[in-house]
């Protein structure tokens, strides 16, 4: 599936914001990004979130803001029993600023400030936020809107936490970002095998030397680096949902040795594998 630009101005053509719930099988890899905001409440499912170039676990209860722009995606795996199912509400940046220009809403303008490398919020499921959330699709016109003024001013006292990096920077220009995209749908699928440089460079037409810059330039950080935290984060799942020996996690994860593997292990999350499994 080609990554994309998401263009969602003809869902609402009526309306200053747009909101909807989804229910599918499984959250399927979709990398994109929009020109609007997106807040997204995970109601049940669970697996993976891509933000930029932050890859993290999710669960029933994820709550995340995202800023225009900013590249993303949640992964699940089909379960036979329950379907996945989300709240998912899009507005503008002009939205934003003409909500600003009322005194009585600056209160939540560093939300928006907050929000440039995404925001992940920590509420519980049975929350009044949460509450307003998922009687957002259902409501009138009127009251949606009503409710969508109080979620955001909840928003702005929540605990939260920014999920991409300092040194992430979305590619500018469409051509751009959809060639970065490629490389980071390359890795998705690839990273628990073998992962080639030539390959990722050739993806992009690039020689490896000139890859190897405009990838950093691109993600903030050296392939390797990128390739490591996704086989990092998979190690992290399989320790804590399964009785496997840590030699091999490390081979099922894409790394060719467990001495390798403990020691970037070490490096990103100041942890050895059995110390995080034991925590």
């Amino acid at each position: 599936m080609k990554p994309r630009l998401e263009q969602l101005s003809h869902k609402g053509a009526n309306r200053s914001f747009i909101c909807y719930e989804v229910i599918v099988p499984s959250f399927e890899f979709l990398w994109h990004y929009h020109p609007e905001y997106e807040l997204t409440y995970i109601v049940k499912g669970s697996g993976k979130r891509l933000v930029g170039d932050g890859y993290e676990d999710f669960s029933a209860g994820d709550l995340v803001l995202l800023p225009p722009m900013l590249p993303h995606t949640w992964i699940s795996e089909k379960s036979n029993s329950e379907k996945c199912q989300a709240v998912v509400i899009q507005f503008s940046q002009e939205f934003v600023e003409r909500l600003l220009q009322f005194p009585e809403i600056k209160s939540i303008e560093k939300l928006f400030v907050r929000s440039s490398r995404g925001l992940q919020f920590n509420v519980g499921k049975k929350s009044g936020l949460v509450s307003l959330l998922q009687q957002l699709p259902q409501c009138s016109e009127m009251m949606s809107l009503t409710l969508l003024l109080q979620a955001l001013e909840g928003l702005s006292v929540a605990r939260s936490a920014p999920i991409a990096s300092l040194q992430f920077r979305p590619m500018k220009g469409n051509e751009n970002q959809q060639r970065i995209n490629k490389v980071f749908l390359y890795v998705q699928k690839e990273f628990r095998e073998s992962i080639s440089l030539k390959k990722a460079a050739a993806i992009v037409h690039l020689s490896e030397s000139a890859f190897c810059k405009y990838f950093k330039k691109a993600s903030g950080k050296t392939f390797s680096d990128y390739t490591n935290e996704i086989r990092v984060a998979y190690a992290c799942q399989l320790l804590l949902e399964t009785d496997k020996a840590i030699s091999a996690i490390a081979f099922e994860s894409g790394f060719e040795s467990t001495t390798y593997f403990n020691r970037v292990f070490l490096r990103k999350k100041k942890l050895r594998p059995g110390q995080f499994r034991k925590l």
